[in-house]
């Protein structure tokens, strides 16, 4: 019951770090907002025959929609290793192993914690997407489309962390994510279909756990369908990434 305790008091910490600073709660809204106004708007004017043929709608703002809460969850996992780092620089970390605590709790507590944070954006995009004048279903696949969405973002903030475990460079944690997210980000169909790419992008977007995401997303919210395989392939994913975190954190975690 103690190590529980632990892992509630650290993820309570993770979490209320959101709510404390007005200004990271903030950009926690607005990166996401603006990609939906400015890059959402950006194809508006595309012929409804053109976007009903390739993106199967024909508003491209509900096709970016699912695509840009998947990155946004994915990216914010990087809060996690920053938060890693943060607390190395301020000696908050020695004090807690000391307590002692677990290295796999401090883990658990900051992944879950990334997670969370990527979860948050959801209602407020949805919201707004909605007032620009996307269309999409509200259905139990949604509910389950949620789920994963936390589930991947938990193996990305377990990635992020694994970078970074050994490190307390501040710079350390952002230059990694750039470093996945981004070719992450256009090799899936976060963005656009998979019919616009090249032979070989397409390979790696067979194998991108974005575009499953994405598409998992688009289904419950265009289709009001869901694909069980593509859930399974990324619960498989985060349940991989988190193993992998919790054996290399209890290996490389120190407090310097």
């Amino acid at each position: 019951m103690r190590t529980l305790d632990q892992l509630v008091a650290l993820y309570y910490r993770e979490v209320s770090k959101i709510y404390f600073s007005i200004f990271t709660l903030a950009m926690t809204f607005i990166q996401p907002l603006m990609w939906v106004i400015f890059f959402g708007s950006s194809l508006s004017g595309l012929p409804k025959a053109f976007l009903e043929e390739f993106f199967h709608t024909s508003n491209y703002l509900t096709f970016l929609i699912p695509g840009e809460l998947s990155v946004s969850s994915i990216s914010m996992g990087m809060m996690a290793s920053m938060s890693l780092v943060q607390d190395k620089r301020l000696g908050y970390l020695k004090r807690v192993m000391v307590a002692p605590t677990r290295k796999y709790v401090i883990f658990l507590a900051k992944v879950l914690g990334g997670a969370t944070r990527g979860l948050i954006q959801v209602p407020v995009i949805l919201v707004a997407g909605w007032l620009m004048g996307a269309r999409f279903y509200v259905n139990a696949y949604l509910f389950l489309w949620l789920i994963a969405l936390y589930l991947v973002s938990m193996g990305f903030s377990s990635i992020y962390f694994m970078f970074n475990v050994s490190s307390s460079d501040w710079q350390r944690p952002g230059l990694v994510a750039n470093l996945i997210t981004f070719p992450l980000m256009f090799s899936s169909t976060a963005l656009f279909p998979k019919t616009f790419f090249p032979s070989w992008l397409q390979l790696i977007s067979d194998v991108n756990p974005l575009t499953y995401l994405a598409e998992l997303g688009r289904d419950a919210m265009i289709s009001n369908t869901f694909d069980p395989l593509y859930f399974a392939a990324l619960l498989a994913f985060s349940l991989v990434m988190l193993a992998l975190g919790t054996i290399i954190t209890e290996l490389k975690l120190t407090p310097d």
